[in-house]
């Protein structure tokens, strides 16, 4: 037995808790930006990730009009800081609907870091910051995709395997669904099976 759950049965509220429950776990974008008189924000969002490989592009979901996407729109740049398990407090604490005047870095005690290629600051307790000046936005519905074109990628040392970024230093947090949060838990390594290794004779697909 299935439940089915329809959209134009249930409420938006219903049916949104059911969505963010199913599709997990989710990487945050701890998303750095600057209004235009200069009052920064911090906010995690939850609908997250890479856009485009080339031009290296990243993506995240405004739900609604957060202060992230109007200063986004207003300065054309935004950080995605790396949020790390040792920082589950404060990347929860951003999520906070502090008012446009509050700035967040100030208000749950994490220290500023300049960018490299951006005025936006980046958090300097976070392990790895990203970048990124605006190439467009797309409404749909009550939301907004806002796609950054990445500048920088500025990573810890301490994160790194040689020269690629290691997953059980890095630690990041996930969104899984209510309030619930997931961490790395196992790792397991496989490798794609090319066409040519595949094992056996392809029969075509199976009826059910």
């Amino acid at each position: 037995m299935r439940r089915n759950v329809d959209p134009e049965l249930v409420s938006n509220r219903d049916f949104y808790a059911v969505m963010t429950a199913v599709i997990v776990p989710r990487p945050i974008a701890w998303v750095s930006s600057r209004s235009a008189e200069g009052v920064l924000n911090l906010a995690p969002h939850s609908f997250f990730t890479v856009a485009c490989v080339d031009p290296p592009m990243v993506q995240f979901t405004s739900v609604g009009r957060k202060d992230s996407l109007t200063n986004v729109e207003a300065t054309g740049e935004f950080v995605v800081n790396f949020a790390a398990e040792p920082l589950f407090e404060q990347v929860n604490a951003t999520a906070t609907n502090f008012p446009p005047e509050v700035d967040e870095f100030a208000a749950v005690g994490l220290h500023l870091e300049p960018s490299a290629t951006v005025a936006v600051p980046r958090v300097a307790e976070s392990p790895v910051a990203i970048e990124c000046t605006l190439h467009t936005t797309l409404e749909l519905g009550d939301s907004t995709v806002v796609i950054g074109q990445v500048r920088h990628i500025s990573i810890d040392e301490a994160m790194l395997d040689g020269n690629h970024p290691e997953i059980t230093r890095l630690r990041p947090l996930a969104r899984i669904g209510r309030n619930e949060w997931s961490t790395l838990g196992e790792v397991r390594d496989i490798s794609r099976i090319r066409w040519a290794d595949w094992p056996g004779d392809y029969a075509g697909p199976q009826n059910p």
